[in-house]
């Protein structure tokens, strides 16, 4: 029989503390644990349809335009007291090579096509207007710049009425709004975005290249005249077209072969090596200033075939980027809201990788426009402390020069996040009346 313990009179129940009935002290989180907390929501609020590797080549994109013009843009404090503008490129020819990882706009466009083509397609789905789509595209566009150049506004009107030199001013204005040209290239072809579906974007792709050798064509065989030279603006349009039309090809499932983004980076390599070997296209992929000839303003032949091969690798890339960012390979089941929100919870490494991804894709229109304003307002305020600084106000005629704007970069980067928070809001309202 089973030996049962019954209580007597004279024992009493073991007494129950009261830090036994309150409550656990909550865990307090470090600044590392809230990063990986942050991580972890911005992971699980990802869509599993939204292709990553897009992402990642948007972001490059960006900051190769960011970067290429941090290095190679000079502000040159002159004899005369004013500033004019330089380029490393022009003293240093060995520089080059570093235009072929920071020029990457046909990336942009290529991208921009293939994303334009699947908003406008999902609009026809929904049976959204064209005219309420093609607004609701271009107000991202619009509302930011109108931003800066409101504020460039003012800036010339103050160094205006402080009598700042005219070339000063020149090459303040010219080096700020110059992004803004590719914004308008931009945004004309996307406002073509349903005629280049419609008439398809295979065959628009062959006919844009046709026009641009065409154009190149006749320039090699007349030279510059004038009616040629404004022949060869046409390239601004046709020299963009051709990596949008790819975008667009790439969306509809033109380009789902492997052999075909390999064919486009063999023979966009071949293209640009042949032309700068043998037919006088200069190597650097940006205007050199005082260079007989450019290959980006307007695009060149050479700038289009080194789109090529820029487009044929991002699609060979595009596997190891999902990989990289942490794409989940097929839909994972739905967690609990408070599930990223666990104290021991920790994001991977390639969780890390997407959020910096997708942090600086929401911010691209701001970074994009404001990172020159940034270098320049850099270079004016440290006039005041009265001396000249080098790889700042210096000439670009050694490595030395490198060297110091390498650090100075730094700096740019700083004063870029100050014009972030104050106008990351401008583009937040934009992308959230797009919506």
């Amino acid at each position: 029989m089973a030996d049962v313990r019954v209580r007597t009179e004279n024992e009493r129940p073991t007494p129950v503390a009261w830090k036994d009935l309150a409550p656990a002290p909550p865990v307090r989180l470090t600044p590392v644990r809230r990063l990986h907390r942050a991580v972890l929501r911005i992971d699980a609020a990802t869509p599993f349809s939204r292709d990553r590797a897009v992402d990642v080549l948007r972001a490059y994109s960006i900051l190769g335009v960011v970067l290429g013009h941090w290095l190679v843009s000079a502000v040159v404090l002159r004899a005369g007291g004013h500033l004019g503008g330089d380029s490393p490129l022009n003293h240093m020819p060995g520089l080059t090579p570093v235009t072929w990882l920071l020029q990457p706009l046909a990336l942009f466009f290529f991208v921009g096509g293939r994303v334009g083509f699947q908003s406008y397609a999902s609009a026809v789905a929904t049976g959204t207007r064209y005219r309420t789509w093609l607004a609701q595209r271009l107000r991202q566009l619009v509302r930011p710049t109108l931003a800066l150049l409101g504020v460039w506004g003012l800036v010339l009107i103050g160094l205006a009425f402080e009598g700042v030199a005219f070339e000063t001013i020149r090459t303040l204005l010219r080096l700020a709004v110059s992004p803004l040209w590719f914004l308008c290239v931009y945004a004309v072809i996307t406002a073509a975005t349903p005629l280049i579906r419609r008439c398809g974007a295979g065959r628009l792709v062959l006919v844009a290249f046709a026009l641009v050798v065409a154009t190149d064509l006749v320039r090699g065989l007349v030279g510059d005249l004038g009616w040629v030279d404004s022949l060869r603006w046409l390239n601004v349009f046709t020299g963009w077209l051709v990596p949008y039309a790819l975008g667009v090809f790439w969306a509809a499932g033109g380009l789902a072969r492997r052999r075909y983004a390999v064919g486009m980076l063999v023979c966009g390599a071949a293209g640009l090596t042949g032309l700068v070997l043998w037919c006088g296209y200069p190597a650097s992929m940006v205007g050199v200033p005082g260079a007989a000839l450019s290959n980006l303003n307007p695009p060149s032949l050479a700038a289009v075939c080194f789109g090529l091969a820029q487009c044929g690798l991002g699609l060979l890339l595009c596997g190891p980027l999902r990989r990289l960012t942490g794409q989940p390979a097929e839909p994972v089941p739905s967690l609990p809201a408070h599930a990223s929100d666990a104290a021991g919870a920790r994001a991977t490494a390639g969780q890390f990788c997407w959020a910096a991804v997708a942090l600086l894709n929401l911010s691209a229109m701001t970074i994009f426009l404001w990172h020159q304003t940034s270098m320049l307002a850099t270079t004016v305020f440290s006039l005041g402390f009265g001396q000249r600084w080098p790889g700042l106000h210096t000439a670009p005629e050694d490595p030395f020069w490198v060297a110091f704007r390498l650090g100075w970069i730094l700096v740019f980067a700083c004063v870029l996040a100050v014009f972030w928070l104050a106008f990351k809001d401008v583009e937040k309202s934009a992308r959230r009346h797009r919506r």
